[in-house]
């Protein structure tokens, strides 16, 4: 299933520099992902797996991980990072619109976003990709940045990539 209801929020730009190859990156990422999964009964495990690599993989990524759904509320699920919220309300932060409008949602300043929840004070950007199955949202992929407009269009498509990959363990 490929994510055909996302959208971006925002001018996004991303200020990475110029020698790191996010695509070389994010392809070989998902193909050790799919790896890292396979035939895996350990499905938080294979979650918290799956963060330290695409949390090692991605240096502007300061913190990646998940919420799960849990009746109206996103509960804290594997991650990778300092330390996190342990619930966000439909709605709430950015990870709660996410889950509310059922799309991707790229922020690249955080500080403009209303409603923003900082559970780390060091972040500055933050993409969060709803994980589906079927039409019913059941967890969210949430990275955030210490630096301003890390997200772009490329990070969205790869990590709605993972989103798709992932959908087996939820």
């Amino acid at each position: 299933m490929t994510h055909k209801k996302y959208g971006i929020m925002g001018n996004v730009a991303c200020n990475n520099s110029a020698a790191f190859d996010k695509e070389a990156h994010y392809s070989q990422a998902l193909v050790q992902a799919k790896d890292l999964i396979v035939g895996i009964d350990n499905h938080i495990g294979a979650l918290a797996n799956v963060t330290a690599l695409f949390k090692e993989s991605f240096p502007y990524y300061s913190w990646i991980g998940f919420y799960i759904v849990d009746g109206d509320t996103l509960k804290l699920g594997p991650f990778q990072g300092p330390v996190a919220c342990y619930e966000i309300k439909k709605g709430k932060g950015v990870c709660g619109t996410a889950w509310k409008g059922r799309q991707t949602v790229i922020v690249p300043d955080v500080l403009q976003f209303p409603g923003h929840i900082a559970c780390s004070s060091r972040s500055r950007s933050e993409i969060v990709v709803p994980i589906f199955r079927g039409d019913e949202v059941i967890a969210v992929i949430d990275v955030d940045s210490e630096s301003f407009g890390s997200f772009d269009s490329a990070d969205q498509y790869n990590l709605e990539q993972l989103a798709d990959i992932l959908t087996p363990l939820f």
